[in-house]
């Protein structure tokens, strides 16, 4: 996707494209991603053993993770039995969910755990930040990663510059110090979420001109990277598995993702928003709402006031 578009910055000081309606808060982030798993305690098992998750309360099919001595939620697990696990290829939604951990050190040591437990793992140095790709035991993926400074990343033109590079394993986990990795560390929260979609300008018009993300790195092949407040990116989208079909009910997948933004007034502007688009909003009790993508992957809009 090419930089032309009928979006206009918001001035000349910033980078990115600014929506041309209702843009997001800066200071709105990414809550808690729920995920259908085949097996609660073998998914438990993989997230407290692997990841360094604890967790927090287990009644019945459900389960809800946090960090190894924090008490707010991060990942809800829902079991259905016999679903299937997602393929190599993908299934339109989930492509990964993206856990950011405080500092550096954290993931050098996290990277040293990995390799004494003898894990296997993916890594990515994206300029912008450094990243270790998981799959759990149903497939879904995982990223894990520390951002570098904002002050360190670089623009092009108006786009921030990310890439797909070696990462230098030896020199991060030396970035550990030798401590041990003893779990999440408190300041772990979802940094972003990843999905398959069928099309990236369909994407765009949901994420971009309805939900009111700015467009922050568009010249990535078959990406498209979104976000508020001029982060690399709270949504990356990507046509990776185009001719998937949508993960189903009867699939591992994402359930929903949540967005925090700063008040309720936000939450019905969003709301408002992605109607006069022609979307549509389910209103919620406790005051959120949820709704879904062309391909039907949920996003629930929460208030943090």
């Amino acid at each position: 996707m090419s930089d032309t578009s009928s979006s206009a910055p918001a001035n000349s000081t910033e980078h990115g494209i600014a929506p041309p309606g209702f843009r997001l808060p800066a200071a709105t982030h990414i809550g808690v991603v729920r995920l259908q798993v085949a097996d609660l305690s073998r998914s438990i098992a993989y997230y407290e053993r692997v990841l360094g998750f604890r967790t927090l309360s287990r009644q019945g099919g459900q389960a809800t993770l946090g960090t190894a001595s924090g008490d707010n939620a991060i990942l809800e697990l829902r079991e259905k039995n016999g679903v299937r696990p997602m393929p190599r290829r993908g299934r339109l939604g989930l492509f990964h969910f993206a856990i950011l951990l405080p500092d550096r050190p954290s993931l050098g040591r996290f990277v040293a755990h990995l390799a004494d437990i003898g894990a296997q793992a993916g890594m990515s140095d994206h300029l912008v930040s450094e990243a270790i790709y998981l799959s759990d035991p149903d497939g879904l993926g995982i990223e894990v990663y520390a951002d570098r400074p904002r002050s360190a990343w670089r623009y092009e033109g108006r786009e921030i510059a990310m890439a797909t590079l070696p990462l230098d394993a030896d020199n991060l986990v030396a970035a550990g110090g030798g401590a041990r990795w003893n779990g999440m560390p408190n300041g772990t929260t979802i940094g972003h979420v990843h999905l398959h979609v069928g099309d990236l300008d369909k994407g765009a018009a949901f994420y971009h001109d309805a939900l009111g993300f700015d467009k922050v790195v568009w010249g990535y092949p078959g990406a498209l990277f979104l976000s508020a407040g001029g982060y690399h990116h709270h949504l990356g989208t990507n046509t990776w598995a185009a001719g998937a079909l949508p993960a189903t009910d009867d699939d591992a997948r994402l359930i929903e993702w949540e967005l925090i933004l700063p008040d309720a007034a936000s939450v019905a502007d969003a709301g408002a928003s992605i109607e006069r688009s022609g979307g549509s909003v389910e209103r919620s009790p406790d005051g959120s709402m949820l709704a879904r993508d062309p391909w039907g992957t949920a996003i629930r809009l929460v208030s943090g006031g």
